[in-house]
């Protein structure tokens, strides 16, 4: 008999790829006789090489021929995670039989099997989970965990030696940046002072992570610290692998809603995670340990990427806040 081809199309962010690692996790587990491989931008594709429950047997990063790449794999179910009409189209032209996912967009006939989207605020976890289990497919483990690799293991401990930062603790990450506007950003010069207050009272090294996209938010947090206060700028010099190992080594981690905190918090780093304009009823880093701090005004979650007022939302969440929350999680590291 055959084996059994399956595919997954991931989603298109960092952030939506780990939320959507339980769901992933829980085909894997039904399906374990078939080839499973996993169908990725290749923004994100690196993270299905590290150990994740998805365990796919090939991970296939897109390059612009989505169509021709599904029709190769000669796939016998595809399971699509981003809810948008293309995937749908593509899967159905590729001569994909079987066409799991949300009818959403317009696209339900475009399915073999279509779910009806979940209403009112479901975690983003919840949402990918909720589809799998439509689909009859028995849930685990609800919470994104990923295991960094021997190898990327070892490449990230080459990184932070060359920078100066090997088995140094505490260590305390921060993604001074988001993807989504400058809405979800928490104001650099209150990083720099978080980074300032952290160094001189518990001695901690302090580095900086993100996209190429976030290097100016990177430069106005050192133009902002005392001359002789160290922080060690990374931002943009990780590739995906790498940074899941350095936020591995890292003792507790401040970020804005974005990727990086997704996958800080799967890599098992207690989060401090500051939200704005999002909402954290559907973006807050997934598990037990992790502080979510917010301030109710009365104009968000707007979803906006730039405020059209004062910011008040990310303006109004002190430095003390911050600064309490990243101590009671360094007191509780071993």
């Amino acid at each position: 008999m055959t084996r059994r081809r399956m595919a997954i199309r991931a989603p298109n962010w960092l952030g939506d790829a780990v939320m959507a690692i339980p769901a992933m996790g829980a085909v894997r587990a039904r399906y374990a006789d078939a080839s499973l491989t996993v169908v990725a931008m290749p923004s994100v594709a690196p993270l299905f090489m590290e150990r994740t429950p998805a365990s796919p047997d090939s991970v296939v990063a897109l390059d612009g021929r989505e169509e021709t790449l599904l029709r190769q794999g000669r796939f016998d179910a595809v399971l699509l995670l981003p809810n948008s009409f293309r995937t749908a189209w593509v899967a159905r032209r590729a001569g994909v039989a079987e066409r799991w996912g949300y009818r959403s967009g317009g696209r339900g006939w475009l399915l073999t099997r279509g779910v009806r989207t979940p209403r009112g605020h479901v975690h983003q976890v919840e949402y990918y989970r909720e589809l799998v289990r439509a689909l009859d497919i028995p849930l685990g483990e609800g919470t994104p965990r990923v295991a960094v690799s021997e190898d990327t293991s070892h490449r990230a401990a080459k990184f932070l030696r060359e920078h100066q930062l090997a088995a140094v603790h505490p260590l305390v990450g921060f993604a001074p940046g988001a993807a989504y506007g400058h809405a979800k950003r928490w104001p650099p010069a209150r990083v720099a002072q978080v980074i300032d207050r952290l160094t001189r009272e518990t001695g901690a090294a302090c580095l900086l992570v993100g996209a190429a996209g976030d290097r100016e938010a990177g430069r106005e947090i050192e133009s902002a610290l005392p001359r002789d206060i160290r922080v060690v700028n990374l931002i943009g010099r990780t590739d995906l692998r790498v940074l899941a190992g350095v936020l591995a080594a890292c003792d507790a981690f401040v970020s804005n809603d974005s990727g990086a905190m997704h996958l800080a918090a799967a890599v098992g780093v207690p989060v401090t995670a500051i939200f704005g304009p999002t909402d954290e009823r559907e973006t807050s880093p997934a598990g037990i340990d992790h502080d979510v701090l917010i301030e109710p005004v009365f104009c968000r979650p707007c979803m906006l990427r730039d405020c059209p007022i004062d910011h008040r939302c990310m303006t109004r969440i002190s430095v003390d806040a911050v600064a309490a929350s990243v101590l009671r999680h360094l007191e509780a590291t071993p």
